[in-house]
């Protein structure tokens, strides 16, 4: 008789376990992912993900698109959140997700390593890494090129130059109202510029390929990574940052406060931040976000030239309002 209870015991009890271990696999299988919306390089993300999974086990899905893509994407599912994870080129759009409350409070393993200024003070932003834009040129159609930002005005370069639309380049979109910032509001340079022919042609990627096939010898405020890896592909062309300066822009990872995943989240957002993965981002001639990794091959933070008086809470309340107006003088 005895024997007979322990057995249905120890039969209630598999049963128990049994159904307990299948519960925890659906868990697992329902939060077994994050969501993740990032800008270019592809083949960065495409290592993101695969040193991601490798490490945890949890299962990424990739958008991949512009700043300006990604955030119409996040408009267009406002009434049923999908993103956990948000990546932008622009910082101040970024610091525009906070304003709007968008964001969750979060303090990631390494973030003491940041640079200073690349994570904002409640712990929402996270520069993992950085680009910075300056001036591409066609080396079977200039010789050398050094001219600063206003000297691009000569007639010399006439029908010459492009740049990317700053409404579809958040890269851009910051450096535009960064230079306004510096410059405070000193829209003369872009001004003769247009006069002297400067043509938008939309995208990063299409602003280069122009000057790559010769159809324009010069792109203004082309992103560096771009440059540098398009450089390394054997393609015609050579850069330079402007001895005026620049505009650094870290490209801020963020937690949405309607993320269905967030352990997972934080648990990218750490990626991002570790050695490994700040490594891969070196590789692909961005900048690392940890002041503790250099590059080799590429200008690091110290080399680069910065504008004078950026601040980065006026950039983000003029920053569309720059684009316009800078697309505005542009198709004139």
């Amino acid at each position: 008789m005895k024997k007979k209870i322990v057995a249905a015991i120890l039969s209630i009890t598999m049963s128990c376990m049994a159904l307990t271990g299948c519960g925890s696999k659906e868990q697992t299988a329902s939060n077994g992912k994050v969501v993740v919306y990032m800008p270019s390089p592809t083949s960065l993300n495409e290592k993101y993900v695969e040193g991601f999974e490798a490490k945890t086990g949890i299962k990424v899905e990739l958008f991949e698109g512009t700043t300006g893509e990604i955030q119409a994407r996040l408009e267009a599912e406002k009434d049923n959140p999908v993103a956990d994870v948000v990546v932008l080129a622009s910082w101040a759009d970024g610091l525009a997700m906070k304003e709007e409350d968008k964001l969750l409070e979060f303090e990631p393993e390494n973030a003491d390593k940041l640079y200073d200024g690349w994570k904002d003070e409640e712990n929402m932003l996270f520069g993992t890494s950085a680009s910075a834009v300056g001036v591409i040129y066609n080396t079977m159609l200039i010789d050398e090129l050094d001219a600063d930002w206003s000297e691009l005005t000569s007639s010399e370069y006439k029908d010459k130059l492009t740049v990317p639309d700053p409404e579809k380049s958040g890269s851009f979109k910051d450096f535009i109202a960064g230079y306004m910032e510096s410059t405070g509001d000193d829209w003369d340079t872009w001004q003769q510029m247009s006069e002297n022919g400067l043509v938008v042609a939309g995208t990063n990627k299409a602003a280069l390929e122009s000057v790559i096939t010769g159809e324009k010898e010069i792109l203004v405020a082309g992103v560096d990574y771009n440059a540098y890896t398009s450089m390394e592909n054997g393609e015609p062309i050579d850069f330079y940052y402007p001895e005026s300066g620049t505009v650094i822009n870290p490209r801020p990872a963020m937690i949405l406060k309607t993320s269905k995943n967030v352990d997972n989240a934080k648990a990218f957002i750490d990626y991002l931040l570790s050695d490994e993965a700040q490594q891969m981002v070196a590789d692909a001639y961005l900048l690392p976000g940890r002041s503790d990794i250099t590059c080799d091959n590429r200008a690091n933070v110290s080399d680069i030239p910065v504008l004078e008086n950026i601040n980065w809470d006026n950039i983000v309340k003029k920053s569309s309002d720059v684009a316009s107006k800078f697309n505005e003088i542009s198709s004139k």
